[in-house]
């Protein structure tokens, strides 16, 4: 009798020392918590090598609007603004700025010349 009561301590002390925490798992509300609200803008602008471009966005819950331009090869800034309200999709319109500048095939033939090695 001994030995059972030995025993049932025993387990009773095995389970007495199993001390996970009970994590529990609620299933996600079906509301949104809180309605998205971001603002950010960014920049690039280049001199040397005529880098140009940036971006600028803000959200106020299903109201997103923004813009974003860059220098395009041949001169022209292109600009994008554009909006997305609810479940109406992305609209966009795009404009540029300047003239396109296209050099002639010959003055881009005649206006490289490779590095000409130096000894020293």
């Amino acid at each position: 009798m001994d030995a059972k009561v030995v025993l049932l301590l025993s387990l009773l002390a095995v389970a007495a020392a199993d001390t996970r925490p009970a994590y529990s798992y609620d299933a996600p509300s079906s509301e949104e918590s809180a309605e998205a609200k971001y603002d950010f803008n960014w920049a690039v602008k280049d001199d040397y090598s005529g880098n140009d471009f940036g971006h600028q966005e803000s959200r106020d819950g299903d109201l997103t609007q923004g813009s974003y331009y860059v220098q395009l090869p041949d001169g022209r800034l292109q600009k994008v603004t554009y909006y997305v309200d609810g479940d109406s999709g992305y609209v966009a319109e795009v404009s540029y700025e300047g003239e396109a500048r296209y050099d002639s095939v010959e003055s881009q033939e005649n206006s490289y010349a490779p590095p000409r090695p130096a000894y020293g």
